[in-house]
């Protein structure tokens, strides 16, 4: 009879379960057009600390979209108000999350020079720096929004030398150099495949690879844009007019003893080791 009786309640256990799942499933849409029709009325409602306070719920919720839409029709009003600040860097918060970026950085920027003493004042100088940090593209695109980033970060480090975001501004400031770097190094190399085609191109190389040699001396890519150089000038060397040809070879050289001091244990040193015979013997051959 005890088995029966716990047999019968572990049924009546799953039907209820049953019933409460199809009550949920058929409500579902009545709580969520609910729940959107007080939201319209919210927006319409003219009792802003009401409005601000569901702004609030809806961003500790994670529900940016909604907060940001509030917090924004908003801002008008609370300029003046003890709302303000907090209301605009939520806001900015709203966007940084939902990751617009570029709106994040823009109103966190309206933030800083609004409140240049305010509460999250340091704070929202470097999310609008890390924000334009996070928009930069792939080194073969254009990259002007990464030379703003460079700029936001730059002024950051300027104005909070000490901050606690000082580690991680720098960290992102090297990769984005690196990142420009690449681009020119992929530049220097195009020239580098290019040749003789149409012009001199193994000078371009040159010229492009050490302008960012001297424009970013610490870049991660400093042993591969010595190298491209020193491949260009032998290349130049070997495809030289007759008249030009001995003088370039004697660059070459150079080339070589610069590379190898400054990486004596290059992975390209083989390559380099290579180079630098096969000059020697056109050398002595002249």
């Amino acid at each position: 009879m005890l088995f029966l009786s716990s047999c019968s309640n572990f049924a009546l256990q799953n039907v209820v379960e049953y019933i409460m799942k199809k009550l949920f499933i058929l409500l579902l849409p009545l709580l969520l057009l609910a729940g959107c029709t007080q939201y319209a009325k919210v927006q319409k409602s003219m009792n802003f600390e009401y409005k601000y306070e569901l702004a609030k719920a809806y961003y500790v919720e994670g529900e940016y979209s909604q907060a940001s839409s509030l917090l924004e029709d908003m801002l008008a009003f609370t300029k003046g108000t003890m709302y303000a600040e907090e209301a605009l860097y939520m806001l900015s918060m709203c966007y940084y999350n939902m990751k617009d970026y570029v709106t994040a950085s823009h109103y966190f920027t309206t933030y800083f020079n609004t409140y240049p003493r305010g509460v999250y004042a340091e704070t929202a100088r470097f999310m609008s720096a890390r924000a334009l940090y996070l928009d930069t593209p792939d080194p073969r695109l254009d990259q002007s929004s990464t030379i703003k980033a460079i700029g936001e970060i730059q002024v950051f480090t300027e104005y909070y030398p000490y901050s606690k975001y000082r580690d991680e501004a720098h960290s992102m400031l090297y990769e984005l150099h690196d990142r420009l770097v690449e681009k020119e190094f992929r530049s220097a190399q195009l020239y580098y495949d290019l040749g003789n085609y149409m012009g001199n191109n193994y000078q371009a190389c040159i010229i492009t690879a050490q302008n960012a040699l001297n424009d970013y001396p610490y870049t991660k890519l400093r042993e591969d844009l010595s190298m491209l150089i020193l491949r260009a000038r032998y290349s130049m060397a070997k495809e030289s007019v007759q008249e030009k040809m001995i003088d370039r070879y004697r660059d070459t050289v150079d080339e070589y003893y610069a590379f190898k001091n400054e990486y004596p244990e290059s992975k390209y040193l083989k390559e380099a080791e290579k180079i630098f015979h096969d000059t020697q013997k056109v050398l002595k051959n002249k």
